[in-house]
């Protein structure tokens, strides 16, 4: 895969690992992790190029119940 993001995600109290299972389904997901800190998970989603990326995240991770925010952070090294 070619384009790597960290995207930071907070969500609704309660419905964190509701929203963990779901983004593991997502087939570019290559990890979630439920974390501490100010966001309630960190995952890692690759695809073939930045435009795929992007629908990832703008159609189909905000589609998902119970995410209030993402931040996403592109790999730009490694």
């Amino acid at each position: 895969m070619g384009t790597r993001a960290y995207i930071l995600i907070e969500t609704v109290v309660g419905k964190t690992t509701e929203v963990s299972v779901a983004l593991r389904a997502v087939s570019e997901m290559t990890s979630v992790d439920v974390v501490t800190g100010p966001y309630d998970i960190i995952a890692i989603a690759e695809a073939d190029d930045l435009p795929t990326l992007g629908n990832l995240v703008s159609d189909g991770m905000h589609n998902v119940p119970g995410i209030v925010k993402t931040v996403s952070c592109l790999a730009v090294g490694s």
